[in-house]
């Protein structure tokens, strides 16, 4: 049973292909991988893959010319808790940036503020170790939890922006919160509408990213205006 049990998996490492050879082509010939670490905002809750925040970022960043494959990293239900203990995992493939969208769930189940801004402050800097370039997409408490909870939570976000030199967008749901008709029915996630109000927020925050990244690579692929 051993012998067997050995030479399938021989076999098998012969003919599957290796995704770290594939990714790793010349760097001027291969696309920037943008690394999108979130809850299920960015995973897609109720949509078609296609129709999720990443692909259609992707879509969007790849119309305007940029060079860029993004990876839907976003586990719906996860707390920063959750992201920063399946980080290491997601970093393993080697994105060039990471885009945090993480905390919603926390402020939803009332969590500590000061222990969001500790794991998204972890978070960030294991991305910034791990030579990616970080990129910080903000939350909003819910209103009924009090003055003091919302205060102290809203201000996680540009706190940590100005710690770790981050591009911050300061509210991902911003243009899509509230408003029925770009939200599922359970009034949280965004419908494929919404997500492309996100998009259209968000793409040039994570463009000026880009062009960092591009020129600290000294890459001559990128976009040019």
């Amino acid at each position: 049973m051993m012998t067997f049990l050995f030479r399938f998996l021989l076999l098998l490492s012969l003919v599957a292909p290796s995704p770290t050879i594939s990714h790793a082509a010349s760097q001027g010939d291969s696309p920037l991988h943008l690394l999108v670490l979130g809850d299920s905002l960015t995973a897609g809750y109720g949509l078609a893959s296609q129709q999720a925040f990443p692909a259609r970022l992707e879509q969007a960043l790849q119309e305007r010319g940029w060079p860029v494959r993004v990876t839907n990293a976003g586990v719906s239900g996860s707390t920063t808790s959750g992201g920063l203990a399946r980080l290491e995992w997601n970093l393993a493939d080697k994105p060039d940036l990471v885009l945090v969208e993480l905390g919603a769930n926390d402020a939803l189940r009332g969590l500590d503020p000061a222990r969001t801004e500790a794991n998204l402050d972890a978070i960030l800097t294991l991305v910034k170790d791990r030579g990616a370039y970080p990129i910080l997409a903000g939350m909003k408490a819910p209103r009924n939890l009090g003055r003091n909870y919302t205060e102290s939570f809203d201000r996680i976000y540009p706190r940590l922006a100005e710690k770790h030199a981050a591009p911050l967008y300061p509210f991902f749901l911003e243009g899509v919160a509230g408003k029925a008709e770009l939200n599922l029915e359970d009034g949280i996630h965004p419908n494929e509408r919404g997500v492309d109000v996100i998009v259209a927020g968000i793409t040039p925050v994570v463009e000026r990213a880009l062009a960092e990244v591009c020129r600290a690579q000294n890459r001559d692929d990128c976009r040019k205006d």
